[in-house]
């Protein structure tokens, strides 16, 4: 048999490379800015999914998922992204025809979100009912319905998210339209004087509320679920509409400028498995859309559990955002 002979130097040069070779495969998604933030799920999903991969995660953190759409558009086929996470239903046949998205190639067997969505070309991996999120302590008697917050008492102020920039914002935009349908603009026209400030994103609203600015907000019937287990408290509660809640359903896609797409199909079926599923509940304060390790904490129990829900398709959405926002745009604006 014939021997190789390596010189130590040598030897101790391929030693030192090999940790290097093994770190060369770097994953980049694109999200939201709460999404990678210290208490949000980024950094867990990060050590948990690189355990799995000899890869690095880069993440490149945006204000909201309106604004992912935004970025991406602007970058074209140079993005540096390999998968965008934290697009919703709302915004995915835009997203589509921008032609940066390449399908997935993945079963989504046991992912369950409501009305079964499915889609060739991006995953669910969580979702959660828009809600009004009131707090108890200075808010005695709560909207229990899309009308009462609409007409009710102008002195009780909302902090909402701008629909240009923000999913949440977009969300109540669809969220009146679904219950108000061509009355829309008049109802706008009545609610604005309950509206204290609109914000680029729910971070800044979320925060506003919290420091007791106002006492109402635009988030999600799973928010109070944050308070009861990292505060425990119940004094943030959400309020149940009679009409029904609008869903928003969170999506990942990977791109065809991705430079490793094996690497981006193997982080997306991870996301759906239950490693990445069971990350979802306690830090991006969401449902998950697939089974987790352990059952969901108690408090997510207590929450509001919607008996309607409202949700366009992403085809009538891309169809009518612009004149829906413009209508929103015309009443919030005038003085």
């Amino acid at each position: 048999m014939r021997k190789t002979i390596v010189s130590p130097i040598a030897a101790l040069a391929a030693s030192l490379a090999l940790p290097a070779l093994a770190q060369e495969r770097t994953l980049t998604v694109y999200t939201y800015e709460s999404f990678v933030a210290d208490w949000g799920p980024g950094p867990k999903v990060a050590e948990a999914f690189e355990a799995t991969c000899a890869c690095k995660v880069t993440w490149v953190g945006v204000a909201d998922g309106v604004e992912l759409l935004t970025r991406l558009r602007l970058e074209g086929a140079g993005t540096r992204a390999d998968v965008v996470l934290g697009l919703d239903t709302n915004l995915i046949a835009e997203a589509k025809a921008t032609g940066l998205f390449e399908p997935h190639g993945l079963s989504p067997e046991g992912l369950t979100v409501p009305g079964g969505f499915s889609d060739d070309t991006f995953l669910p991996y969580d979702y959660g009912h828009f809600a009004v999120v009131y707090d108890s302590e200075t808010l005695k008697d709560p909207p229990a319905s899309m009308k009462e917050l609409v007409e009710g008492n102008p002195d009780e102020k909302i902090v909402i998210e701008d629909p240009r920039t923000s999913t949440p914002g977009l969300g109540l935009l669809l969220w009146v339209k679904s219950v108000y349908g061509d009355e829309a603009g008049a109802a706008w026209e009545k609610l604005k004087d309950r509206v204290l400030t609109v914000t680029p994103g729910w971070s800044e609203a979320y925060g506003l509320f919290t420091k007791g600015e106002a006492p109402m907000v635009l988030s999600y019937t799973t928010s109070p679920a944050y308070h009861m287990i990292a505060e425990n408290t119940e004094r943030y509660k959400a309020a149940a509409f009679a009409e029904g809640h609008y869903v928003q359903i969170e999506v990942a896609g990977l791109t065809k400028a991705g430079k490793d797409k094996a690497l981006a199909r193997d982080f997306l079926a991870f996301m759906t498995g239950p490693d990445f599923q069971s990350i979802i509940p306690e830090t991006n304060w969401m449902m998950p859309a697939a089974a987790t390790r352990d059952p969901l904490p108690e408090a997510f129990d207590r929450l509001v559990k919607p008996e309607k829900t409202f949700l366009y398709s992403p085809e009538a959405v891309a169809e009518n955002r612009k004149a829906w926002i413009d209508e929103w745009l015309s009443v919030m604006s005038a003085r």
